[in-house]
C-alpha cells in the first residue's frame, strides 16, 4: 500500500499550500503552493485551477467581443451564423425587458404542464411535453457501436436531482434535497402556482426522485462505456411497458418505430413499470414541474435567477451568482458553441502556433508507436493490431474547417417581433432535437467535432477514433511558442500522448480503427491488460482528498490515459535531451487547483478524472525516471515501491 500522503494519509497535505515542500516529498506542492497562495477563486466560480485560469482569460476577450459587436464598436466577423450568437447575446443581456416580462414567457408551458388531469392524459401529451420538459426517458441519435458507418437510437433513463446515486448515501443529503424541495415552492409560486399546489409538486418530485435514484445508473457504471451497449428488437423494447404507450409516444416524437433500439440502461428498463405507471402520475408530474421550474428560471428575469441559484449554491459552494453581463454571454456561446468556437480560433489562434502543435502531436504519435513496438507483455499479434488503431487516428486541432448544419437552423426572434430569451431557446431545443432524430437515417459524419474551438479541453471519441485539440487549450501552462520544449512536453505533450492513451484505456481497448466494438485482442492480452486495469484501480481506490475518498473503478479510464500521457512525454522528451525535471515541474503545474469543499464533493460524485493534485503526484510515483532526477529515496514522501508502480502503456 502506497505510503505517500497523497494517497492515504490527511488530506490537508495536499491542499493546503507549503512553501517549503520538496519535491521528493510532495511535488504538486513544491511546484504549486506559492500559486495556491496568492491565487484567488472569483466570486461566481468554485475552484480556480490551470483550466479555468486559461478559460477565465478567454472568456474576458469574448466577452468583450460580445459587447463591442452588441454596441456596433466591431464589425461583425465573416462566420456563418455569427450574428445569430449576437442577437442572442443582445437579448439575453436585456435586462429590463426580462424583469418586466417576470414569468410570462413560460406561461403557457407552465400551463400545460399544470393542467395534466391523470395518466391517460399524460400519455397523450408526453410527446408534446417533451419539446419543453423533462421526462422520466429519454432517447437520442448516435453512432451504432457495432457499426459506426451508421446511427442508432439510443435509450436511457433521466438524471437524479442530487449529483449521483452515492450522494443520497452521504450526510448532505436532506439537507440539499431539502434546499431544492424549498426553492421550487417559492419558484412556482413566484410563476403563479398556488401555495398548497406547489407544496404538494414539491412533495411529490422528492418522492419521485428517490425512487429513481435506486434504480438509474450511477457514475461509476456509466463510466463503463462498453456496457451502454444492449440492442434490442422494438417490439421486445416495447413489451417491456405496461402502461405507458411507449409505441404511440415513438411515432409521434421520433416520427417512426425504428426495427431495434440500444437500451444503456438495461435495469432502467427492466424496472420502467415500477416507475412509470398510474399509481405515481402525481410523483411523475410533481417531477417534471420541478424540473422545468428549475431549468426555465435561469431564462427568466433576475429575481427568477436569484431565487433558482440556493441550491446550485448548496452544491458547489459559489458565493455569488453569475452577473447577467456573463450570463448573457454563457447563454451565447453554449447555443452557438462551434460558431463562437470558430470565431476564436480564428481570431486568437496563430498558424505559426498550430503548425508547432501539430509536430508536437506527431512526435508524441511516432513515440506511442515506438513504444507500442517496444512493448515487452503485447503479442505481436496485438501490437499490430494496436499500431493500425493508432495510425488511423484523425487530428482535429484548433477549430473545424466547416461549422456543423443545426446551427443554420437557429434564427432568433427579436423581442420587436416577440421573441423572448426562453422562447429563443424552447425553440433551439426542438431544432437540435429534430435534427438529432434526422441523423437516424443518415451515415456517421465523421468530420463533426466534438469540442468548439473556445474550450479549454481535449478529447478522444472511440467511436470516431479522432483526437479533438480545441484552440483554447494550446496556451500556457499548457504550449507557448516561447516555452522550454521539456516544459511543452509536460504540458501539452502528455496532454496528447493523454488522449492517445484513451484509444487503448480500459474502454476504448474495446474499440478498433473504425470505431467499432469489437474485440482484437488475444485472450492472454486482454487478461494481462485487465490485471494491469485493476492494479490502477487499487492505486487510486480510498485515496483521501478534502472531504471525500476516491473511487477507483469511477475513475480508471482516466488514470490509464494519465499514466500512459506522462510515460510518453517523458520518453519524448528523453528522445530530444530535454531536462526532465522541467517536464515534472510543468506536468505538476498544469493540475494546479484550489477548490471549494462543497464543490470537491459535487465534483468527486460525477468526475471520472481524480483530482488535479492527485494526478499530479500519483502519477509522477509511477515513473521511474522521476526517482532519478529529484533523487527519491524511500524515506521520501513521494517514494512508491517498485512493484506497486503502475505501468500500462
Amino acid at each position: 500500500m502506497n505510503k505517500n500522503f497523497a494517497v492515504r494519509g490527511g488530506s490537508g497535505d495536499i491542499i493546503e499550500p507549503k512553501r517549503d515542500a520538496r519535491p521528493q516529498d510532495n511535488l504538486y506542492l513544491a511546484v504549486n503552493s506559492e500559486w495556491i497562495e496568492k491565487t484567488k477563486i472569483p466570486e461566481d466560480r468554485s475552484r480556480m485551477a490551470s483550466f479555468d485560469g486559461i478559460d477565465v482569460d478567454v472568456e474576458k476577450h469574448l466577452m468583450q467581443d460580445f459587447a463591442d459587436f452588441a454596441a456596433g464598436k466591431k464589425e461583425l466577423p465573416n462566420v456563418p451564423n455569427f450574428d445569430e450568437a449576437v442577437k442572442l447575446y443582445k437579448l439575453a443581456r436585456d435586462f429590463d425587458k426580462r424583469n418586466a416580462d417576470g414569468a410570462a414567457p413560460i406561461k403557457s408551458d407552465l400551463e400545460l404542464l399544470d393542467g395534466i388531469k391523470d395518466f391517460s392524459d399524460y400519455n397523450l401529451n408526453a410527446p408534446d411535453l417533451a419539446t419543453f420538459a423533462i421526462l422520466p426517458f429519454s432517447f437520442g441519435v448516435s453512432p451504432d457501436m457495432k457499426n459506426t458507418k451508421v446511427n442508432a437510437l439510443y435509450f436511457s433513463g433521466p438524471g437524479t436531482f442530487l449529483p449521483d446515486t452515492t450522494t443520497y448515501q452521504t450526510p448532505d443529503a436532506p439537507k440539499l434535497l431539502d434546499i431544492l424541495q424549498k426553492q421550487s415552492v417559492k419558484l412556482l409560486t413566484m410563476a403563479g402556482i398556488d401555495q398548497a399546489k406547489a407544496e404538494k409538486y414539491a412533495e411529490d418530485a422528492i418522492k419521485f426522485d428517490a425512487k429513481l435514484s435506486k434504480i438509474v445508473k450511477s457514475t461509476e457504471e456509466w463510466a463503463d462505456y462498453p456496457a451502454t451497449y444492449n440492442p434490442m428488437k422494438i417490439a421486445d423494447f416495447e413489451a417491456k411497458f405496461d402502461q405507458f404507450k411507449i409505441a404511440y409516444y415513438l411515432k409521434e416524437a421520433i416520427g417512426e418505430e425504428p426495427e431495434r433500439i440500444i437500451v444503456e440502461e438495461p435495469r432502467y428498463l427492466d424496472h420502467i413499470n415500477e416507475i412509470i405507471n398510474e399509481e405515481n402520475f402525481d410523483e411523475i408530474k410533481g417531477w417534471m414541474l420541478v424540473n422545468f421550474i428549475n431549468a426555465a428560471a435561469d431564462s427568466l428575469s433576475q429575481e427568477f435567477r436569484e431565487a433558482a441559484f440556493p441550491f446550485s449554491q448548496a452544491l458547489s459552494g459559489q458565493p455569488q451568482l453569475t452577473s447577467g453581463e456573463k450570463q448573457a454571454y454563457y447563454i451565447a456561446n453554449d447555443s452557438f458553441s462551434e460558431v463562437v468556437g470558430v470565431y476564436y480560433g480564428q481570431t486568437y489562434f496563430g498558424k505559426e502556433a498550430k503548425e508547432d502543435v501539430e509536430d508536437m502531436i506527431h512526435r508524441m504519435l511516432d513515440v506511442y508507436k515506438e513504444r507500442l513496438q517496444n512493448n515487452d507483455w503485447l503479442s505481436e499479434q496485438t501490437k499490430k493490431r494496436a499500431i493500425i488503431k493508432l495510425d488511423a487516428l484523425v487530428l482535429k486541432i484548433g477549430y473545424p474547417d466547416k461549422i456543423e448544419e443545426i446551427y443554420n437552423r437557429l434564427k432568433v426572434i427579436p423581442a420587436s417581433q416577440g421573441g423572448s430569451l426562453y422562447s429563443n431557446e424552447r425553440a433551439f431545443a426542438i431544432a437540435e432535437q429534430k435534427y438529432n432524430f434526422e441523423q437516424l437515417h443518415k451515415e456517421v459524419d465523421r468530420t463533426v467535432w466534438a469540442m468548439p474551438g473556445n474550450l479549454v479541453n481535449a478529447c478522444y471519441d472511440p467511436q470516431r477514433n479522432d483526437l479533438t485539440f480545441p484552440a483554447a487549450i494550446l496556451q500556457k501552462p499548457f504550449y507557448d511558442l516561447k516555452q522550454d520544449r521539456a516544459a511543452n512536453f509536460g504540458g501539452i505533450g502528455s496532454v496528447i500522448a493523454h488522449e492517445v492513451s484513451h484509444a487503448f484505456d480500459n474502454n476504448g481497448a474495446q474499440f478498433d480503427e473504425l470505431g467499432n466494438m469489437t474485440n482484437w485482442w488475444t485472450d492472454e492480452d486482454y487478461a494481462e491488460f485487465k490485471k494491469r486495469t485493476q492494479a490502477e484501480i487499487d492505486l487510486f481506490d480510498g485515496i483521501e482528498y478534502g472531504p471525500v475518498k476516491l473511487n477507483g473503478k469511477q475513475i480508471v479510464s482516466e488514470n490509464i490515459a494519465d499514466q500512459g500521457g506522462l510515460t510518453a512525454a517523458v520518453e519524448a522528451a528523453k528522445n530530444e535531451n530535454d531536462d526532465l525535471k522541467k517536464l515534472f515541474e510543468n506536468f505538476a503545474r498544469i493540475w494546479a487547483n484550489k477548490q471549494l469543499t462543497e464543490s470537491i464533493k459535487s465534483q468527486t460524485a460525477v468526475d471520472v478524472h481524480a483530482p488535479g493534485p492527485l494526478r499530479a503526484n500519483v502519477q509522477s510515483q509511477c515513473q521511474d525516471d522521476f526517482y532519478k532526477v529529484f533523487d527519491v529515496k524511500p524515506e521520501d514522501g513521494m517514494w512508491l515501491d517498485p512493484e506497486k508502480r503502475v505501468h500500462i502503456w
